[in-house]
């Protein structure tokens, strides 16, 4: 969608509401209400057969009377009217539409089809449309309310998209007494049309924005989405929230991999792949509206922490160490000018504790140091309620001084958390309206503050490009033979053979393996290979063959693996009588005591694609709940990222006398399976579990794999 086609929303020459009422309480009452009381300049004309007259502006009986084509066209009609009326506006020249009726996809059949055939007749004229079932739109600048929210915010500088509208309701009823302003407001409700990356794109490059939030539901287009956000991230933050997170597949997956990659864990991978920040609850999103209303660009990541009390100021260090920040370390000369201008008993150092009798000149003095300090960041001023200090005091000081260096504080943002709330309030009106951003708690100021760090690192590994790593030593045919082989069975597991075949092809190290059709070939297998030797039983209805008793280890000689080839037809037959029993694979054993089990595992996500699996693996992998999820496509930079994100990355470098394990091994697996699955897109779902990884190198020891017709 082009900027000119969004503008005819957001900066409508005209504006009409079809439905318009004078009901108490219906949305058509409210809407036209909103409409004339906004404050928006340009014409507002209202269509309803059944009226001539609202708000002493004249009632049209259908949008053919209207005396000019409106830009803006907001409908609040019955669902099947809907339809008929865009088609009547699209062809008189309207290209924005709202619809903010309900009743189409979530009432079955029909109202799908009415949705559809809604959509359809936008698309004939060149119109686009928002909704339907939506709260409407908001652009505060030109004052207009084209929805029905109780609020028309200020003008600011943050944008919110919302799909709910209920979501878009609080969150303007909890900045008004903010003084919160917004240059957008926009509930989307069922995306029939117009989308998350349509708007994306429309505020990445839109002058009045400079921050961006999100509240998601679910994505109509994910790969479409990712790219709009990575162009918005360079530009201006991202944050979202997404709802939903706890919500089960709906079929659960037969592979690790499948089990671990939730819906939720692909909407991580995908924030994370385009620069977006992510929040995790309601409180959170207010916050980060407070943040990005408040504060501006942040240039470097060194915090300096002001407060007149010292457990207040040990919290905000410590809630900054666990986000992974940094204290800044002040400049001599700051710390002489502090002690100049301090008593004898304050801190000496970051954070700045003024002591609890701090006047409002201490406050104003010690801010005014830090800010000269260019080795300083952010400041987080904090103030706690005392007998003999003034928090108000201190605010408008605070305020003074923020506003006295603007022009010199170069991309340093000041923070502020005054505790308490009976002697607080007032002062924190007093930073709002200075502009500077205030929290009720050290935390939740940290988390502010992180917000903006997080945004210039993600920004930071948006602007990398991703270079997937070219590989010229795989056997293609020989990996395509595999997969095909299962296919023209109609299997949907490879067998072990298979698997060996597909991953030998990819050069993935892989222990010696044998395929024995009866205990006898079995062992022979295991004389050729050289004892000792894993037996593992062979059936395509077996996905883990541990579960069932189907897996021996260390068979030393003939008679023991004769031993345990019964014992494990009789544990299988009776674990899976309805398997069909294929023999065993005999496999060299492997003996690498100090090797970590690791997993990498695949599984495609119907939204966002393959999703690459790497984690801490072995029997209780989903016990141990440590793994890091990554979209395709993978380079290097990325894959080692990922798997500093997991619990095992720590151990993975060395622990006390054993040695750190080839991390530059297991980030060519990581490569190789990356394009493994890119180059067949067959295969569904992957596991190497357990791939070991020592000083030594990396080995795949198992590994199952499921193909299938290739998806669209």
């Amino acid at each position: 969608m082009s900027h000119d086609a969004l503008d005819a929303f957001f900066r409508p020459a005209s504006v009409a509401l079809i439905g318009a009422s004078t009901r108490p309480g219906s949305v058509g009452a409210l809407a036209a209400r909103n409409l004339l009381d906004g404050g928006y300049a340009g014409p507002v004309m209202f269509v309803n057969p059944r009226h001539t007259e609202i708000g002493g502006r004249p009632v049209y009986a259908d949008v053919a009377s209207l005396p000019q084509t409106p830009a803006l066209a907001v409908i609040a009609t019955p669902p099947a009217t809907v339809p008929g009326l865009i088609a009547a506006l699209g062809a008189r020249g309207t290209r924005a539409i709202v619809v903010i009726t309900a009743g189409f996809g979530e009432l079955g059949e029909q109202g799908k089809a009415l949705q559809r055939a809604a959509v359809d007749a936008a698309r004939a004229h060149g119109a686009r449309l928002i909704g339907p079932n939506c709260l409407g739109l908001q652009a505060p600048a030109i004052g207009l309310n084209a929805s029905f929210a109780q609020l028309l915010p200020p003008p600011g500088r943050l944008a919110f998209v919302s799909q709910s509208g209920a979501m878009a309701t609080a969150l303007l009823d909890w900045a008004a007494p903010r003084g919160i302003g917004f240059s957008q407001l926009v509930s989307l409700g069922d995306m029939a049309d117009v989308d998350f990356a349509d708007l994306l794109r429309y505020l990445a490059d839109e002058p009045g924005t400079q921050a961006i939030l999100l509240y998601i539901e679910g994505l109509r287009e994910a790969r479409g989405f990712i790219e709009a956000a990575r162009a918005a991230v360079l530009n201006k933050p991202v944050i979202a929230i997404k709802a939903g997170r706890r919500a089960e597949s709906a079929k659960a997956a037969a592979s690790h991999t499948g089990a671990l990659a939730g819906a939720d864990a692909a909407y991580e991978a995908a924030f994370r792949r385009a620069g977006i920040l992510r929040v995790r609850d309601t409180l959170d999103l207010f916050d980060a509206a407070q943040t990005l209303a408040c504060t501006g660009a942040q240039r470097g990541e060194r915090l300096a922490i002001l407060t007149n009390g010292g457990g207040p100021g040990v919290l905000a260090s410590d809630a900054l160490a666990d986000a992974g920040g940094r204290l800044a370390t002040l400049a001599p000369q700051t710390l002489a000018r502090l002690d100049a201008a301090l008593p004898p008993t304050w801190s000496h150092g970051n954070p700045v504790d003024i002591i609890g009798d701090a006047s409002s000149a201490r406050y104003r003095e010690a801010l005014a140091a830090l800010l000269d300090d260019a080795d300083v960041d952010a400041v987080l001023v904090i103030n706690c309620p005392t007998a003999v200090g003034h928090p108000l005091q201190a605010a408008q000081a605070v305020a003074e001084v923020v506003t006295q260096a603007q022009p010199q504080r170069d991309d340093r943002n000041v923070l502020g958390c005054w505790l308490g709330r009976h002697s607080a309030e007032a002062a924190r009106r007093v930073l709002v309206e200075a502009g500077i951003a205030g929290y009720e708690t050290p935390e939740e100021a940290v988390r502010g503050f992180m917000q903006r760090v997080q945004y210039r690192r993600r920004r930071d590994a948006v602007q990398a490009p991703v270079v997937a790593q070219p590989y010229t030593d795989i056997d293609t045919s020989a990996a395509g033979r595999a997969i095909d082989g299962a296919l023209g069975a109609a299997r949907e597991w490879l067998d072990s053979e298979e698997v060996d075949r597909l991953l030998g092809a990819w050069r993935i190290p892989v222990p010696a393996l044998r395929i024995a059709a009866d205990v006898d070939a079995a062992v022979a297998a295991a004389a050729a290979i050289g004892y000792p030797v894993a037996l593992k039983i062979r059936s395509a209805q077996i996905t883990h063959k541990t579960d069932v008793g189907g897996v021996a280890l260390g068979l030393a000689d003939a008679n023991a693996l004769r031993r345990e080839a019964a014992a494990m037809l009789e544990r299988v037959r009776a674990a899976r009588p309805d398997a069909q029993l294929a023999g065993f694979t005999v496999q060299a054993m492997v003996r690498r005591p100090q090797a970590f089990e690791l997993i990498v595992g695949v599984t495609r996500d119907p939204s966002f694609g393959p999703l690459l699996m790497f984690g801490h693996g072995g029997i209780a992998v989903e016990v141990q709940q440590d793994s890091a999820i990554e979209l395709l496509p993978l380079d290097a930079a990325l894959a080692r990222a990922q798997i500093a994100r997991t619990r095992i990355y720590k151990q993975l470098q060395g622990l006390r006398r054993q040695p750190p394990a080839d991390l530059d091994g297991i980030v060519d697996v990581l490569l190789r399976v990356a394009a493994m699955v890119t180059a067949h897109p067959q295969i569904g779902e992957l596991d190497i579990n357990p791939l070991l990884a020592d000083a030594r190198g990396v080995l795949a020891l198992d590994a199952r794999v499921r193909v299938a017709a290739p998806p669209d």
